[in-house]
């Protein structure tokens, strides 16, 4: 009988799985675009309602408000769009 002693991994080492395909890989990076735009136009969203809510009647605190909102409108939207945009880049990738 023969016996194979496994040896433990490094401490800290980092341990990568290899993507099995380039679908795999790219939904990936699919699901990775959503969560930063996601979490970018949550962070807009945030300082776009504080600063809203500390104008105090100040025009130019308002339109700065304004604009971190609208800002947080196209990273939505944009994360809404990303699984179209990375189906119409696979497709061009094959």
């Amino acid at each position: 009988m023969l016996f194979a002693a496994a040896e433990p991994a490094a401490a800290g080492a980092i341990v990568v799985a290899a993507p099995g395909s380039l679908d795999q890989v790219v939904d990936n990076l699919r699901n990775f675009l959503i969560g930063l735009l996601v979490g970018l136009a949550t962070l807009f969203l945030t300082i776009g309602g504080v600063r809203y809510l500390a104008a105090d009647g100040d025009a130019g605190e308002v339109e700065r408000a304004k604009k971190s909102l609208r800002n947080a409108a196209i990273g939505y939207g944009l994360a809404m769009l990303a699984p179209v945009i990375v189906s119409v880049l696979k497709s061009l990738v094959g």
